[in-house]
């Protein structure tokens, strides 16, 4: 059996904004709409999707598991981010790779890196 990656998706109370917002970050559109429930948002260089679904309520805490996106200069783009929304929650290094974390507008974290993590 094969299992492979087919969409990471962010849970949201209004999620049609959020799919637009994280379309625009990516370069992206939104190819799939269920119902006004759940949006997919497919971006170029990618065969995998993030997705966007309505939930009652935010899980409460930190996201368990999240997107790491990479960039040719991540401390720009994430600057190009914060202007269009996120919060900036953190910056590390660990001498081999550094990161940002955010946050998009309802909160969800991901990491912008250089590195790039899977081949």
């Amino acid at each position: 059996m094969t299992l492979t990656l087919g969409s990471l998706t962010i849970d949201s109370t209004d999620p049609e904004p959020l799919a637009r917002w994280w379309a625009d970050q990516l370069g992206g559109e939104i190819v799939g709409s269920f119902n006004g429930e759940f949006y997919i948002v497919g971006y170029p260089g990618s065969p995998a999707a993030l997705s966007v679904q309505r939930v009652a309520e935010p899980t409460p805490g930190k996201n368990r598991m999240h997107p790491d996106f990479r960039a040719q200069d991540p401390c720009a783009e994430a600057e190009r981010l914060i202007a269009a929304g996120a919060r900036a929650v953190d910056e590390h290094s660990d001498g081999a790779i550094h990161w940002h974390t955010l946050e998009d507008p309802e909160g969800n974290r991901f990491c912008v890196s250089v590195a790039e993590l899977v081949r």
